[in-house]
């Protein structure tokens, strides 16, 4: 009978986990979250997210572009006459020929309609970044990814200007000359 009561008022040692076994779990599952956040790099993934916008960007002026081409017959930094801006070298999207409040490119692309007015608010930190070459029918819209995913992408290949760019450098070592474009 003595040994019934105390089986059942002595709770056995062999139950449950020791101090030691617990605070080693707990160090492997710190190991392991710290592994974790390396392996994601927090930087890297906010290069990402500012690259994924920028890269929106580049292509919605790309298109607007070429609707206000479709509408008027002429791209935006030409007139009527067919006399056109200069652009055959890039020319950064914050230049005074595109953002200037009145006489702008990008003026002239929010008044026919195809861009929202917003555009050069909201985007104002990614004008500078977003190199654009043109002719009197051509639109070359170019930037320069950060992250290390997008300038392994197999459109970043380019020169600023838009034109194919053959060294095997981009996207790995050589960041200075390699561009994602749309053309």
């Amino acid at each position: 009978m003595e040994k019934f009561i105390r089986k059942v008022i002595t709770p056995s040692l062999s139950r449950g986990f020791t101090l030691v076994e617990l605070l080693i779990v707990i160090a492997l599952l710190g190991a392991l979250a710290i592994g974790l956040i390396g392996a994601l790099d927090p930087f890297e993934q906010l290069k990402k997210g500012t690259d994924t916008g920028t890269r929106n960007n580049v292509s919605e002026t790309h298109s607007a572009f070429i609707r206000y081409y479709a509408l008027k017959g002429y791209m935006p930094w030409c007139d009527a006459d067919g006399v056109c801006a200069d652009l055959t070298t890039p020319t950064a999207l914050s230049d005074d020929i595109f953002s200037a409040a009145d006489t702008g490119v990008l003026a002239k692309v929010v008044a026919s309609g195809e861009l929202k007015d917003t555009f050069t608010k909201v985007n104002e930190g990614d004008l500078a970044k977003i190199w654009i070459t043109g002719t009197a029918m051509q639109a070359i819209v170019c930037y320069q990814p950060t992250s290390k995913s997008f300038r392994s992408d197999k459109n970043t290949k380019y020169a600023k200007d838009g034109t194919d760019q053959i060294d095997p450098a981009c996207g790995t070592t050589d960041l200075t000359a390699c561009y994602w474009c749309v053309r």
